[in-house]
C-alpha cells in the first residue's frame, strides 16, 4: 500500500514537473515572440534608397524582427494604404520614411487609436500633434545644406571676381530633404552676395530627371552657370552626363556639389567630375531595430535621434572610397 502511494506521489510530482516545464517553455516562447515591424519605404529612386532598404532588411533579419515591407513608389497614397494595412494586420510597430512632409495626421491618428507606435526614419513629418509618432531617426537635412554652402563659401574665395551663378536641382517637391537642404544652403551662401541661385527646379531625386533638368538649364543659361548644387548624388550624376554632352567639363567648367555620399559620387570625384559630396548615411537599419525594441519594452527614447555624418571633398575621395559601404 505504502509503495503504491509512493509511486502515485512520484507520478503526480513528475506530471507536475513536466507541466511546469511545459508552461516554462511556452512562457519562454511567448516572451521571445518576434517583433512584427511594418515598414513603408519611399521607393527605389536612388542608390541611397536602395542601400537604405538593404540596411533595414538585413538589420531585421539580424535582430530576429519579422518585417512587413511595402514600397510606395514615391506616392503618398501608397504609403497611406500601406500604413492602414499594417494597422489592420495589428503589427507591433510601424516605421516609415514619408514621401512628403504634410498630410499624415489622419492615418497617424488611426495608428495612435490602435495603440501602435510609429517611428519616422530618414524624413520628418510636419504634424502639429507630436504625439502621433514616438521618435524620428535620421539626418539633419538643414545642416547638410549648410555644409554644402560652407564648402562653396570657402571655394568662392579662390574663384574669379564677379557673380558666381548657381543652378539648383531640388529633391522631390514637398519632401523634408528638399525643403531643408534648400534652406540650409541658402542660409549660408547669403553671407556672400556674389553667390546667386539663378535657377532652381526639382529633379525628383532621380538620375534621369537630374539629367533632363540640367539639359534645360544648359540650354537656357549654359555659359552663365558656374556651380551646380544637387540635393542628392543621383541627380548630380545625371547632370554630369548632361554637362559632358554639352561639351563642358563637370568639376572644372561647372563646379558640382551634391549630398548623400554614395559610391557613385566617390567614383565621380575620383574621375574629377564632382567636387564635393556631403554625407547622408542610409544605414539606419540597426538603429531602427534597436529603437523599435526599446519602444515596445516601454523605454523612453529621444524624440529626435540624429545620425553622425561627414563632408567629403574630391581630394579625399580615393583614400575614403574603400571604406564606403553604400
Amino acid at each position: 500500500m505504502e509503495t503504491a502511494m509512493k509511486m502515485t506521489r512520484r507520478t503526480v510530482l513528475s506530471a507536475a514537473l513536466c507541466l511546469g516545464l511545459g508552461f516554462g517553455i511556452a512562457g519562454s516562447a511567448y516572451a521571445e515572440k518576434p517583433v512584427v515591424l511594418g515598414f513603408s519605404q519611399v521607393g527605389a529612386e536612388s542608390e541611397w534608397r536602395t542601400a537604405n532598404t538593404a540596411s533595414i532588411k538585413d538589420a531585421a533579419k539580424q535582430a530576429g524582427v519579422t518585417l512587413k515591407f511595402a514600397d510606395a513608389q514615391q506616392k503618398q497614397e501608397n504609403q497611406v494604404k500601406a500604413i492602414r494595412s499594417f494597422i489592420a494586420q495589428k503589427v507591433d510597430v510601424i516605421a516609415f520614411s514619408p514621401v512628403v512632409e504634410s498630410g499624415w495626421d489622419t492615418v497617424l491618428g488611426e495608428a495612435k487609436a490602435a495603440k501602435i507606435p510609429v517611428i519616422l526614419t530618414d524624413r520628418a513629418v510636419d504634424a502639429k500633434d507630436k504625439s502621433l509618432y514616438v521618435t524620428f531617426i535620421g539626418s539633419d537635412f538643414v545642416e547638410e545644406g549648410r555644409r554644402a554652402g560652407r564648402w562653396l563659401l570657402e571655394r568662392a574665395k579662390t574663384m574669379p571676381a564677379g557673380d558666381i551663378n548657381i543652378v539648383e536641382l531640388q529633391g522631390t517637391v514637398g519632401s523634408a530633404p528638399a525643403i531643408d537642404r534648400k534652406a540650409g544652403f541658402a542660409e549660408i551662401i547669403a553671407a556672400n552676395p556674389k553667390l546667386k541661385v539663378i535657377r532652381s527646379q526639382t529633379g525628383d531625386f532621380t538620375r534621369a530627371k537630374g539629367k533632363e533638368v540640367m539639359e534645360a538649364f544648359l540650354k537656357t543659361d549654359g555659359k552663365k552657370i558656374n556651380v551646380l548644387y544637387a540635393h542628392n548624388d543621383d541627380m548630380a550624376i545625371g547632370a554630369i552626363q548632361a554637362i559632358e554632352e554639352a561639351g563642358l567639363k563637370p568639376g572644372k567648367d561647372i563646379l558640382v556639389i551634391s549630398i548623400d555620399g554614395v559610391k557613385g559620387a566617390f567614383e565621380a570625384m575620383m574621375a574629377g567630375k564632382l567636387n564635393v559630396t556631403v554625407e547622408c548615411s542610409p544605414l539606419l537599419g540597426p538603429q531602427l531595430m534597436k529603437v523599435a525594441k526599446q519602444v515596445l519594452a516601454g523605454e523612453t527614447v529621444p524624440k529626435r535621434i540624429t545620425t553622425e555624418e561627414s563632408v567629403f571633398p574630391a581630394e579625399v575621395a580615393a583614400k575614403e572610397f574603400p571604406n564606403r559601404k553604400y
